[in-house]
């Protein structure tokens, strides 16, 4: 027989929720095969079988939380792949032999004296006698009276079984006690049962979010910025050279690659952007893996494009675009989700005009993108021109990241923005 046990997941992580069994007790499982899914506070985590047998058992329901080191599965090695229904059949054919009447005991039953039998018939007679004659005086007999209690229900504290006064009391104490519990939780769902409600859990993975948006709200001291950029350049060379990158890199030229190499030229002058707090240092990175978050179904991932600094821009676009569809397939490993710089969020795919993004701790600085819109924009003292601008936001935490940094940085990532050639010859 094989355990199957949760192994170890990631230093940080030590605990996961058994999201759904791929094999049932009675399949065949081969060497390498996936038999269970693990949702974790970061990704879910296929556990596969050691040795190839048959599934004997499984250990915990989907929605159980396990541990790491804990047992979740056996595996019968030694049966093979036709074995699995004949197995089932045996241990059927078992139940069924220890739900039948063993002969000897039937036997021995039959044989007993009557003698015996006559023994054992005046006892239960006084078994259950003895319930009606509770040894009781008479003034604690008119007290239960009083109190409404039966003293048939009350355990005494007397070895003889003799009830006294204070059983009830505490008789009735408990049930009191009792009574107040089962009515606090029968009340707790049926507030207002006129108006229908849904309860539903939360997933592991938004108590995680949950858990983490409101630790960094606690713990920095967050302020956001913003700015305005207006997109006019942008898009025309967006228009202008799509169809070749396409052709070129197999790949669409979208909005997230100027973006990152503009947050990459802004962080190279502003470092303490990229930056994070580690007790009383602080630690200035030299690299840019910059998180580029992804709505999904379960929640909100931030898996990071690694060394973006080093990529062009098709490789930006073709990195992300992997890393979103990893994030939709569930496919995503832990380290494709640790380690990042800096983030990019972008709530303009949704219609947002303006937001203040939330740190992705320990980082100290987020990117908030938004939605392009035409606006009248002055060209000059006589001049008014509809251009399509986007409001741009920076939330960063105030204790290393000064308000002028902050600004600056702001306007760097603008500049970029608005003179793309500058943005690809230095890119």
């Amino acid at each position: 027989m094989l355990e199957v046990k949760v192994p170890e997941l990631a230093e940080s992580v030590t605990e996961g929720t058994v999201a759904e069994w791929l094999k049932q007790p009675g399949d065949y499982v081969e060497k390498g095969e996936d038999i269970v899914e693990l949702e974790t506070d970061k990704v879910n985590v296929e556990i596969s079988a050691d040795e190839a047998g048959v599934l004997k058992e499984t250990k915990a329901e989907e929605g159980d939380t396990v541990k790491v080191g804990d047992v979740i599965a056996v595996i019968d090695t030694e049966a093979s792949e036709g074995s699995a229904e004949s197995t089932e059949e045996s241990s059927d054919k078992e139940a069924d032999k220890k739900e039948e009447p063993e002969p000897e005991k039937q036997k021995s039953e039959k044989s007993e004296p009557a003698a015996d039998k006559k023994e054992s018939t005046p006892k239960e007679d006084s078994s259950d006698s003895s319930g009606d004659r509770v040894i009781a005086s008479p003034a604690t007999r008119k007290y239960a009276r009083e109190k409404g209690i039966d003293l048939n229900e009350i355990n005494p504290r007397d070895p003889l079984g003799k009830v006294r006064k204070e059983d009830i009391d505490e008789h009735q104490s408990s049930k009191k006690q009792s009574n107040q519990e089962k009515s606090k939780t029968e009340e707790k769902p049926q507030e207002n049962p006129s108006k229908p409600v849904i309860r539903e859990k939360l997933s592991r993975r938004r108590q995680t979010i949950a858990k983490r948006l409101v630790q960094a709200q606690h713990e920095a001291a967050m302020l956001t910025t913003f700015n305005e950029v207006d997109m006019t350049n942008l898009l025309a060379l967006r228009n202008r050279r799509k169809e070749k990158f396409l052709e070129d890199n197999e790949v669409k030229l979208g909005f997230m690659s100027f973006f990152t190499k503009a947050v990459i030229g802004a962080l190279k002058k502003y470092p303490y952007v990229n930056a994070e707090i580690n007790g009383d240092e602080v630690i200035l990175k030299q690299f840019y893996d910059i998180g580029i978050a992804v709505s999904t179904d379960d929640g909100l991932v931030v898996p990071v494009v690694r060394d973006a600094d080093r990529h062009d821009f098709a490789g930006i676009e073709k990195e992300v675009g992997t890393l979103a569809e990893k994030a939709q397939k569930k496919k995503l490993k832990l380290d494709d989700l640790q380690g990042g710089s800096f983030t990019i969020t972008n709530g303009g795919v949704f219609g947002s005009l303006l937001s203040t993004p939330i740190l992705n701790t320990p980082q100290v600085g987020i990117l908030g993108m938004h939605k392009t819109q035409m606006r009248p924009v002055a060209i000059d003292n006589e001049r008014f021109e509809n251009r399509p601008m986007m409001y741009i936001a920076l939330s960063y935490d105030h204790r290393i990241i000064d308000g002028k940094d902050a600004v600056g940085f702001l306007v760097k990532v603008k500049e970029l923005l608005e003179d793309p050639e500058q943005l690809l010859l230095e890119g």
